[in-house]
């Protein structure tokens, strides 16, 4: 290499202190060109992204009294519900060693043994309470239609089952305004709780663990009767093959079988969707890290272990897009089912296709909404080329069949009975369930606040919730985003409260009865 001369060489650094010394004299420049009451900050990083006080000269620059509510507190929680104040919540600490320590570790370097010990002993006691809390909210001994059930059979619950006070009916509280009956405490349909809201995560139920014991977790047991929820297994309808009908042939899909299933009705692109939608991947409680809530490593959990067979079997878990912890609700799964047509997907996030649900679903929903606890315990990044082979079985999932429907989605007067002609005029008009629910399909791609904190003193209300659709609606029990409605008349009840319908017993029925054709 040529040796440069002297005058073309890079110019000596300057030194620490006297960079130092030349920082020193540049703010004191500034700072003599600055009015006195606005001096810059010492540490030129932090002038940069401070903003400069103003004078106030406009009405939105004035402090008001809701500027002066206290912020935050941290150490009161924000519960979503005052019911889950006494469940559990001890070792839930700050600064433990996240790359080792289990979730909510009592103390930093815990064992996952000391974990399970405690958590499995406690296991008992956490349902006891959650009977408890349940058995004083509903008649949890469900009464059976002996004509009505859904798709393969099995009968359909029938209620209300929401327990009021005594000397009160829903005839009586449906008379009463929002502010009487909150100010009285008498609303039935408060949100539900999830048995163990600290720990949160997925729970199955008895039925599937039974098939799947790889579910079953330590902590915490499901806790609505089997009878309030669909059927095991779900029927499957796909809408490229409407004249097989039920395709499952009374099985739960799964690797084992679903090639065997399906390799001659849907094509390979949507056969190799299939097969993602059974792969198990981790997930929060169900991973091979010391953190997790099953007694043994496991690879993870499907997009089919929740949504079994393209539908639901009650599966619950917590909102995965709220803080803090306490402020999240418990969230049931949908059905998958005409997913073809909605164009909301998630509860909250309102995500706008089924590719980018099924992606960020396994990134950082699947790990409660927190990417970090994703890459501890082992997300597996989907390529983009698969997500679209998913999206492609799921787009192929349809309602179960509607005979007494017309092709507009309204009922044919040749087929239905009176009662359900009756049904179908109220939803389109006094009941007002078609303003959020339109045949055909019976959802508008909206979200909506119900604002029903006007009915409670100690919930703040669930905000904008998405419409979910009414279409094979009879299978798919528990209602609402958390599963507070165990039956379709414990829905009508909800509604006919927080629209203020004043609507009569016979009405009611009428509406349950229309809602089965759907």
């Amino acid at each position: 290499m040529p040796h440069r001369p002297p005058s073309a060489r890079r110019p000596a650094r300057a030194s620490l202190p006297a960079l130092t010394a030349a920082l020193f004299v540049a703010t004191l420049a500034v700072a003599q060109q600055t009015p006195p009451e606005r001096q810059p900050l010492p540490d030129p990083a932090a002038e940069a992204v401070s903003p400069r006080e103003v004078p106030i000269e406009r009405p939105e620059q004035k402090i008001t009294d809701h500027d002066r509510s206290p912020a935050f507190d941290r150490t009161k929680p924000a519960y979503f519900n005052p019911d889950v104040k006494p469940q559990p919540n001890e070792g839930r600490i700050l600064g433990f060693d996240f790359a080792r320590d289990p979730l909510n570790a009592p103390k930093p370097f815990t064992t996952f043994a000391e974990i399970k010990e405690k958590e499995s002993a406690a296991r008992p006691e956490v349902m006891a309470a959650q009977r408890k809390y349940l058995e004083g909210r509903f008649k949890l001994q469900p009464k059976l239609d002996p004509e009505a059930t859904m798709s393969r059979g099995k009968p359909l619950p029938v209620g209300p089952t929401a327990r009021l006070p005594e000397g009160m009916d829903f005839e009586a509280l449906g008379k009463l305004s929002p502010d009487e009956i909150k100010e009285r405490g008498l609303f039935p349909y408060a949100s539900l709780i999830h048995p163990l809201h600290a720990n949160g995560g997925q729970v199955f139920p008895p039925v599937q663990l039974a098939m799947f014991p790889r579910l079953e977790r330590f902590d915490v047991e499901f806790d609505i009767p089997n009878e309030f929820l669909p059927e095991f297994p779900p029927a499957i309808f796909l809408s490229n093959r409407p004249e097989l009908g039920d395709v499952s042939r009374g099985q739960v899909v799964s690797l084992h079988n679903f090639h065997e299933l399906f390799k001659d009705i849907i094509t390979p692109v949507q056969l190799d969707g299939l097969r993602m939608l059974l792969t198990p991947l981790p997930q929060e409680e169900f991973n091979l890290t010391d953190d997790r809530k099953t007694v043994h490593p496991q690879l993870g959990v499907a997009c089919f272990d929740c949504h079994v067979n393209g539908h639901t079997t009650g599966q619950f878990h917590l909102s995965p897009d709220i803080r803090p912890q306490e402020r999240r609700f418990r969230l049931d799964t949908p059905s998958l089912r005409g997913v073809f047509n909605q164009q909301i997907h998630g509860s909250k996030r309102s995500l706008r296709s089924i590719e980018d649900f099924t992606e960020f679903e396994q990134r950082t929903a699947y790990f409660n909404g927190d990417p970090i606890r994703a890459m501890k315990k082992g997300f597996f990044e989907l390529p983009r080329t698969i997500v679209p082979h998913m999206a492609q079985f799921q787009n192929m999932l349809d309602f179960p069949p509607a005979p007494k429907l017309t092709i507009l989605g309204t009922l044919d007067p040749a087929k239905a009975t009176e009662s359900e002609l009756r049904g179908e005029a109220l939803f389109n008009g006094k009941a007002q369930c078609a303003q959020c629910h339109p045949a055909p399909f019976y959802l508008d791609d909206k979200m909506h606040d119900l604002r029903l904190e006007r009915f409670m003193k100690d919930e703040p209300g669930d905000g904008p919730i998405k419409t979910f659709t009414l279409r094979g609606i009879k299978d798919t029990p528990p209602y609402l985003h958390d599963g507070r409605c165990l039956t379709l008349e414990d829905t009508v009840e909800f509604f006919n409260l927080v629209q203020e319908l004043k609507l009569t017993a016979q009405e009611k029925a009428d509406l349950v009865a229309f809602m089965r054709t759907l």
